[in-house]
């Protein structure tokens, strides 16, 4: 009975921790519903900035005028509570660590978090613009460029994961390096697979133009080189 009683303890606070957090998300959705047309129009923006004159998005399913600015609602209210989601993780999670794993997790999960808003915003003020303008300037003569607004939609949320989850790189880079899996040599010496690689990776998740597939594969390999100078401040735990 008393070894039971701790996994009891430590499932009746995991519940706690997210009924937490999908109150904090329900509430920040409810709040988020009211605006959620003017939500859409920021999203669209990019590409509403690049049709040509007198050209509109259309939506081709009946209820894709109402749903689709709710998922933007919802993406909005998620990326609002985020920073609390980690937190409620955090919370459960640092009883079980030791004081140096907290000192490396805390810094990691806050730069992991930043880092992933950094590439969000990369792709919307940056490459979508980019994108849109030259898929604009390169549609035939005589072709109306009207895009759905859910796959469009569909295409953002796409967009931004990818970047977002490519911003993650120096973070990867870190706990390699910290867990002993890399040494720094070998991270330097890795640099021309890294950049092979990295236009390998654009080439799949990006459309198939050469602009978007530059504009990923470069960040991800200044994003290499700038795990490599943090790893430094993360030596691996048998080194002094």
């Amino acid at each position: 009975m008393s070894d039971s009683q701790p996994l009891i303890e430590h499932l009746i606070e995991l519940r706690r921790r997210l009924v937490w957090t999908a109150a904090v998300l329900l509430l920040a959705f409810v709040i988020a519903v009211p605006f959620a047309q003017p939500l859409y129009t920021l999203v669209a923006r990019p590409l509403t900035a690049s049709l040509p004159h007198g050209t509109n998005m259309i939506a081709t399913d009946v209820i894709a005028p109402f749903f689709v600015p709710v998922k933007v609602a919802l993406m909005t209210a998620f990326l609002c509570t985020l920073p609390h989601t980690l937190y409620q993780l955090w919370a459960f999670v640092a009883p079980a660590l030791y004081r140096n794993e907290k000192k490396l997790v805390l810094p990691l999960l806050l730069s992991s978090l930043l880092l992933f808003f950094c590439g969000m915003a990369f792709a919307y003020f940056l490459v979508f613009p980019l994108i849109f303008q030259f898929l604009a300037g390169v549609t035939p003569e005589g072709v109306s460029m009207a895009t759905d607004i859910d796959k469009y939609l569909s295409f953002v949320l796409g967009m931004f994961v990818a970047f977002g989850t490519v911003f993650e790189v120096p973070v990867v880079v870190v706990l390699l390096h910290r867990m002993g899996a890399v040494s720094l040599h070998r991270l330097r010496q890795a640099r021309a697979y890294v950049v092979v690689g990295a236009f390998v990776v654009a080439a799949v998740i990006t459309p198939p133009d050469v602009l978007s597939q530059i504009l990923m594969a470069v960040p991800m390999i200044v994003l290499y080189e700038a795990g490599i100078v943090a790893a430094r401040l993360f030596p691996p735990e048998n080194m002094p």
